[in-house]
């Protein structure tokens, strides 16, 4: 067989052809044993060229590049496929670099954490994580703190709390309110802001104080704390007699009430008697001490402030009324019996005054009730201290129980319509309310001869 080295190389397609039929006549020469050393090395470099053809093919036609081995066997190509194609499905690394295994273990894919049936399980903390802390292991106990409020920032937050607590005088809120706060060593303060607040209002904000004063004497406060409020309160006497003049002798009176409440221990007065300079402070002491002394064998000085507000029995400020309005029937001065009113402070229960009012005119015999009366519901009136709902409430309490009223007073309804008729040119009642008052009609016969017919 003779072959011209020096001519052009073919194309690939006719250097398969020849080479094709080279090999045929090759096998031939192989079987028949007859193969020379020239002939047995061109028959391996065909075969390394052929390999390095079809290399050349797949990876021009998948981008990629295939290993192959000295003896010209591909790596990773699939036996059964046609020509030694590479299986294009196959997930298993083409390039040659990998370690044959699927990509993140078969498992892979979009939103997808791991392999189906899959169990992550609590890792156990590695020692030689450098976050790790030895003391944060076990049980992890977790508190909310609160910061301490600065004594500057104490009285923004009290404030608030005390004024709403003498709109509702629920202390059990307040209580709650004050676990959420983290005074700190400033506690004892929010007993001293509390009095100065009250010695500002009404009476019956001073009862609150002294009920709030003894029920967190129990539960948040100690004697120590309320020692260290009064101690500072009887040390800013100078300063509240600016607003407040009566302030020793309210200041007093609060001290007899702790130490009867048992807020204070009993030794308090014998521990600043004769050690203090303030001239104000010994007036609010000795105020203390005879208040103990005249009511010793009372437990709890209740009516130390008098009983104000809501906090009465409907039955006793009935009572008060009515004893308000003899007085002033006796003495008749309307500043006084203002006054007395205002000290009762209940304005929602001022129908009760007016109904009491019409009820005595009602009751009474002449005319002079009736027109001290209308004095005095004019000067209420005009005052502001009873209002038209609070007068209107009390005049129509008449009128529904004024058929009652005439089982013992038979001219209630005449005597009513001549009052009603006073307070309207007065301007004490309105045109709709002097309208609504019943009347009786009466019965007038023409004449005994007529039969009884009745005169329209």
């Amino acid at each position: 067989m003779a072959t011209d080295v020096g001519s052009t190389a073919p194309r690939a397609d006719d250097a398969d052809r020849s080479y094709s039929g080279d090999e045929d006549v090759l096998n031939e020469v192989e079987v028949n044993g007859n193969w020379t050393p020239q002939e047995k090395a061109l028959h391996e470099a065909r075969l390394k060229a052929k390999a390095k053809r079809r290399l050349r093919k797949s990876s021009s036609r998948n981008s990629t590049s295939e290993s192959f081995s000295e003896s010209g066997d591909l790596v990773g190509a699939d036996p059964n496929s046609p020509k030694g194609k590479v299986n294009t499905n196959d997930r298993k690394s083409r390039t040659g670099k990998g370690r044959g295994l699927p990509k993140k273990g078969g498992a892979g894919g979009k939103g997808v954490w791991g392999a189906a049936g899959m169990v992550y399980e609590d890792e156990e903390p590695d020692l030689r994580d450098p976050n790790y802390d030895e003391s944060s292991q076990g049980d992890t106990v977790y508190a909310k703190v609160v910061p301490e409020i600065d004594e500057k920032e104490l009285g923004k937050m009290v404030n608030p709390i005390v004024q709403e607590y003498f709109e509702h005088g629920d202390t059990k809120e307040v209580q709650i309110m004050l676990k959420e706060l983290n005074l700190g060593p400033h506690k004892y303060e929010f007993s001293s802001l509390a009095v100065s607040l009250s010695l500002e209002g009404k009476a019956s904000h001073r009862e609150l104080t002294s009920r709030l004063l003894s029920d967190l004497s129990v539960k948040v406060m100690s004697q120590n704390d309320m020692a260290r409020a009064f101690d500072k309160m009887l040390q800013e006497l100078p300063d509240l007699i600016l607003d407040t003049p009566e302030a020793p002798q309210m200041l007093g009176q609060f001290i007899a009430r702790a130490i009867a409440d048992h807020i204070l221990p009993m030794s308090f007065l014998d521990c600043h008697k004769g050690k203090v300079d303030c001239e104000h402070a010994r007036v609010a002491l000795d105020r203390a001490a005879v208040l103990l002394t005249m009511k010793r064998g009372i437990v709890r000085l209740d009516n130390v402030w008098g009983v104000g507000g809501g906090q009465r029995p409907v039955k006793h400020l009935i009572k008060e009324m009515n004893l308000l309005l003899k007085e002033y029937l006796t003495s008749g001065d309307v500043l006084e019996a203002e006054h007395c009113l205002r000290d009762l402070e209940v304005p929602h229960f001022h129908h009760e005054l007016v109904y009491e009012v019409v009820v005595m005119v009602l009751e009474s015999t002449g005319d002079t009730a009736s027109h001290m009366m209308i004095k005095l519901l004019r000067s209420f009136w005009e005052t502001g201290l009873i209002t038209v709902d609070q007068m209107n409430r009390g005049f129509q309490r008449v009128y529904n129980e004024l058929p009652e009223i005439s089982l013992d007073v038979p001219h209630a309804h005449s005597i009513m319509e001549t009052f009603v008729d006073f307070c309207y040119q007065e301007s004490v009642i309105t045109k709709q309310l002097r309208d609504a008052c019943p009347s009786r009609g009466r019965k007038r016969f023409v004449s005994e001869g007529d039969g009884g017919v009745i005169k329209n």
